[in-house]
């Protein structure tokens, strides 16, 4: 109920005024834009992502391509570059600075155009996975079936596998979709007009930020549209097969002469998302730390470090506490907490973190601006995220292993930390670690709630970016995309030893 508590708050801020100041906030001109270039800006990068995830998937599930785990780690990889830092590289490579400075004559990639280039390289990972993982369980039988009936190979394809993708279609979309609507970082960098660039303009200007709770209102009705439409859609369609079929392991499809341009694609977009970006992070970084104080930088890191440590573990310990109790003891109760804290990720997070401005503002304000407030919106917007890793092992848990050791005379505590931690000591490191890289990478709550004084990599590399000090962003984002990509890297050889 915590997490509903800025919401309600919100909403006392948004209609603290006239009913006919409301309709003429509701029905501004700039609304139906802000609408218009959310929208056109997620749609775009829904395309382009499924334009580059949906060959990545089958080439690294269907067909015969060599190192299939290497690129599957590529298709991975760009969830570690985060997308503030590709749009960084972008702004410092092209137009007026990467001509005077690095003597490269490229149109500037700004506005709409920067932001979907960034926006796609970084989210196209998640319809990877999500298509990846459906391609991996077809059961071949039935592409088998419908070609002993007589159907062409298109054909069957397209009547037979996929509908089976449907549902990882849309969930893997739809979690693109509503991270580009909720992003601040790219599209305040590249000063392309959202929602959440709006909300922050109209929050920081202070002359009207009952508008700003507006707009966060509007942002915030427009993901649980999305999310109500995604779930009546799949809600009364079934993809699964019945009866009991002999599956076998599926045919690879070989490439052929095709093979070298399989690899040149995949080649291609490691390059353009990962290592072009990072690339143009260390020759920056060659000239930031020569200006940079290296007690500045390293008082940062540990900053960073810290909160994100913090809110790692206790976010780890609260799901632990949480996906436990649902799990071996559920009620109607548990099942509402556990949709509950669904609601807190799926708010975009400037609108997030300005419900919990306002609520501490009327109704603790001695927590404003403060360590508390921040870690606790961090570990109420991740808690859904923290969850998975520990709630899959917990499911494949047995309960008679906890009743074997009660029968035993242990206590309920002793069964569970003798039985139950040990077998979930490995979910519980993914969990921190999927955490301790989301609080990193974090920039809008951390700029709204962040008490003063307080800087964070993202929030360095932010701040100097938005001035078009590209050098002496550098160093920041060379740090951060460091440490992503080093622990993305160990949390996927952990799954690939684990499956």
């Amino acid at each position: 109920m915590v997490i509903l508590l800025p919401l309600g708050y919100l909403l006392i801020k948004a209609f603290s005024v006239r009913p006919s100041e409301i309709i003429g906030l509701l029905f501004r001109q700039r609304n139906f834009d802000l609408l218009s270039n959310t929208l056109i800006l997620a749609m775009a990068v829904v395309c382009c992502s499924t334009l580059i995830a949906t060959p990545m998937a089958w080439l690294t599930s269907s067909s015969d391509l060599k190192f299939k785990t290497i690129f599957t780690l590529a298709g991975v990889l760009p969830l570690a570059v985060p997308a503030y830092v590709t749009a960084y590289a972008l702004l410092s490579l092209t137009g007026f600075q990467g001509q005077q400075t690095l003597g490269i004559d490229l149109p500037s990639l700004s506005g709409f155009s920067g932001s979907l280039i960034a926006l796609t390289f970084y989210t196209f990972p998640y319809l990877f996975l999500n298509l990846r993982s459906a391609m991996l369980g077809l059961n071949p039988t039935l592409l088998d079936s419908a070609r002993s009936l007589g159907c062409s190979q298109w054909s069957a394809t397209w009547h037979v596998t996929f509908p089976q993708l449907i549902p990882a279609f849309f969930s893997g979309g739809l979690l693109v979709f509503l991270h580009v609507i909720g992003d601040f970082g790219v599209v305040s960098l590249m000063r392309y007009e959202t929602f959440s660039y709006a909300i922050f303009s109209q929050y920081m200007a202070a002359y009207d930020r009952t508008y700003a709770a507006w707009l966060a209102l509007i942002l915030i009705a427009l993901t649980v549209l999305l999310l109500i439409l995604e779930f009546n859609f799949i809600k009364y369609k079934y993809y699964h097969q019945t009866g009991k079929t002999q599956t076998r392991p599926p045919n690879l499809t070989p490439l052929g002469k095709w093979k070298w341009l399989a690899y040149s694609f995949l080649v291609g977009i490691l390059f353009l998302s990962v290592v072009i970006p990072t690339f143009i992070v260390l020759f920056w970084s060659g000239r930031g730390f020569s200006a940079l104080s290296f007690i500045s930088l390293v008082e940062v890191i540990l900053q960073s470090a810290s909160v994100s440590v913090l809110t790692a573990t206790l976010s780890t310990i609260l799901a632990l506490l949480f996906t436990y109790t649902s799990v071996r003891y559920p009620s109607v109760s548990f099942r509402t907490f556990e949709r509950l804290s669904y609601i807190g990720y799926a708010m975009p997070p400037l609108a997030f973190g300005l419900a919990w401005i306002f609520l501490s503002l009327y109704a603790l304000p001695i927590i404003y601006q403060t360590f508390c407030l921040l870690i606790l919106a961090y570990m109420l917007h991740f808690l859904a995220e923290s969850t998975g890793p520990i709630r899959s092992a917990i499911l494949q848990i047995p309960i008679h292993l906890e009743e074997a050791a009660r029968s035993l005379g242990r206590s309920p505590f002793a069964a569970f930390w003798h039985t139950v931690f040990p077998l979930l000591r490995n979910s519980m490191v993914v969990s921190f670690t999927f955490i301790f890289l989301a609080v990193m990478k974090e920039l809008p709550i951390t700029i709204m709630l962040s008490p003063i004084g307080f800087d964070t990599l993202a929030l360095r590399l932010w701040s100097y970016a938005e001035e078009a000090m590209f050098v002496e962003a550098a160093p920041y984002a060379m740090v951060l995309v460091i440490v992503s990509l080093f622990f993305v890297a160990i949390v996927f050889f952990k799954e690939v030893e684990s499956a």
